[in-house]
């Protein structure tokens, strides 16, 4: 069985384009990072036709951190992610970003890819 494609697209960014001058495609690690970001940084009820979809981390900037609350909708959602390995379970860290350096969190989530079986390491910054 061959693996399956997304077309290769970090939330909140361009489509990419393939050498050969179409657009390119995430298989593997990349694919996987990719559905998570896409999952954790979507609003619920941004998807008309799924309106429980996303774990909605934008919305917790300016809010008082309450980081075991955030990691636990992290943890969700990783849950529902396909591309994720449900043993071992994900492993969450946190930081908040003070507001003197613009605010949010900083994530940092190391999972097992449920295709390859490999370990994953994500971060990124959630900032205003």
């Amino acid at each position: 069985m061959g693996t399956l494609a997304d077309l290769s697209h970090y939330i909140g960014g361009d489509l990419s384009i393939s050498s050969t001058g179409g657009v390119a495609v995430a298989t593997g690690t990349l694919r996987s990072q990719q559905r998570i970001l896409r999952r954790l940084l979507t609003n619920p009820g941004d998807y008309i036709f799924e309106p429980d979809y996303g774990g909605g981390l934008p919305q917790w900037i300016g809010r008082t951190a309450d980081l075991p609350k955030l990691r636990a909708v992290i943890l969700g959602q990783m849950r529902l992610e396909p591309a994720v390995a449900q043993n071992p379970e994900p492993a969450i860290t946190l930081a908040t970003i003070p507001n003197s350096q613009g605010g949010g969190f900083a994530v940092g989530i190391r999972y097992t890819d449920a295709e390859t079986g490999e370990p994953v390491a994500l971060s990124f910054n959630v900032t205003a």
